[in-house]
C-alpha cells in the first residue's frame, strides 16, 4: 500500500505512456504479447552428454536445466523483464523466482508437482542449481506436502462460495499490496515466469495464458527437439508476456539473449552479475544482435 510490498520495489521514472498502460488495459489477459523463438540445440546436446559424464547417472543435466539457468540469466541481466503490475502500478521484483512443473510419474492422469525456486544466477554454479532442483523434485515425488499443498487442500474443503470470498479477499489484499512475505513465498504463481516442458511428453511448443491472481508475467513452453531437413536439431519455445512491464523491442532482445546462450551454452557456465545501468545493458544486446544480424545478411 502506499508504494510498498513485501515482494518488490514500486518502478520510479516512468514516462508517461507506461504509467498509463496499467490504467488502459487492467488485466493481464487483455496485455499479451506472443512470440514463438527457434533454438538449435545440437551444441546444448554435445555439451549436455561432455558434462555429464562427470555427473551422478541419476542427476543428469538436461536441456529444461539449460534453460531454466538461461532464463534466471536474463531475469539477472535484463531487469526489466522481472516486474509486474499489481494494484495498477509498476513493480520491480525482489530476486528471481521460477516456477515449473514435473509429472510425479511419467504416466498418464498422473498428478503434477509444482516447484517454485528463487534462482541466484550472480551466485550459483550451473551444477548447484540443477542439483537443488533435483532435490526439490526428490521431496515433491515422495509425496511430501508444500506449504502451497496445505493451503489448497484446506480451502477446497470449503463450500464454493467460501473459496470465491476467500480468492476475493486475497486479491483485494495483494492490490492494496498487504500480503506478507511468508504467503508470497509459499505461492508459485508469485514469480518471475512459470515455464513448462512439453518436450517431456513429446509435444511441440505452444503458448500459455497468464494468471490475473499472483505476479507472473512471462510463461515459457519447452518443445520436443525435432530435425530440420538438414539434420540439425531445434527446439521451439513459445513465450507470452505481460506488454506492460516492458515495450516489445526490449522483450525481444532479452528472449534472444536467452536463445544466445543456448546455443552457445558455455555462456551458462560463469555466474552472472547484474548492469550497474539496466538502459546499458538494453543497448549492449541490441548492438550486439544488430551486428550479428548484419553480418547474416551479408554471407548468403
Amino acid at each position: 500500500m502506499f508504494g510498498r510490498r513485501a515482494d518488490a520495489t514500486l518502478v520510479r521514472g516512468l514516462d508517461p505512456m507506461r504509467r498509463f498502460m496499467p490504467h488502459l488495459s487492467p488485466r493481464r489477459n487483455e496485455s499479451l504479447f506472443y512470440m514463438m523463438t527457434e533454438i538449435e540445440v545440437d551444441a546444448a546436446i554435445d555439451y549436455l552428454a561432455q558434462r555429464n559424464l562427470d555427473r551422478p547417472s541419476d542427476r543428469p543435466l538436461t536441456l529444461f536445466h539449460l534453460l531454466l539457468r538461461s532464463i534466471s540469466q536474463a531475469m539477472e541481466l535484463r531487469p526489466g523483464i522481472n516486474r509486474f503490475v499489481k494494484g495498477r502500478k509498476l513493480w520491480q521484483r525482489d530476486g528471481v523466482y521460477l516456477t515449473f512443473t514435473a509429472k510425479r510419474e511419467l504416466v498418464d492422469g498422473a498428478p503434477l508437482i509444482t516447484i517454485k525456486r528463487r534462482f541466484r544466477p550472480d551466485s550459483e554454479s550451473l551444477d548447484e542449481m540443477a542439483d537443488a532442483i533435483y532435490g526439490q523434485l526428490t521431496a515433491g515425488r515422495a509425496g511430501r506436502k508444500t506449504t502451497s499443498d496445505k493451503e489448497l487442500n484446506v480451502m477446497t474443503t470449503l463450500p464454493g462460495f467460501a473459496i470465491r470470498l476467500m480468492m476475493g479477499s486475497l486479491r483485494i489484499v495483494d492490490e492494496l499490496g498487504l500480503l506478507p512475505r511468508k504467503m508470497i513465498d509459499a505461492d508459485p504463481l508469485f514469480a518471475s515466469a512459470f515455464v513448462t516442458n512439453l518436450g517431456s511428453i513429446d509435444f511441440g511448443g505452444g503458448f500459455h495464458h497468464l494468471w490475473e491472481y499472483g505476479t507472473a508475467s512471462v510463461f515459457g513452453v519447452l518443445g520436443r527437439i525435432e530435425r530440420r531437413p538438414d539434420g540439425k536439431r531445434f527446439v521451439q519455445i513459445g513465450w507470452t508476456y505481460d506488454e506492460r512491464i516492458e515495450d516489445g523491442m526490449y522483450a525481444y532482445f532479452s528472449l534472444e539473449g536467452v536463445r544466445e546462450r543456448l546455443e552457445q551454452p558455455e555462456l551458462l557456465e560463469p555466474t552472472t552479475r547484474p548492469p550497474h545501468d539496466p538502459v546499458e545493458a538494453r543497448d549492449e544486446v541490441h548492438t550486439r544482435t544488430s551486428r550479428e544480424n548484419a553480418a547474416r545478411s551479408s554471407h548468403p
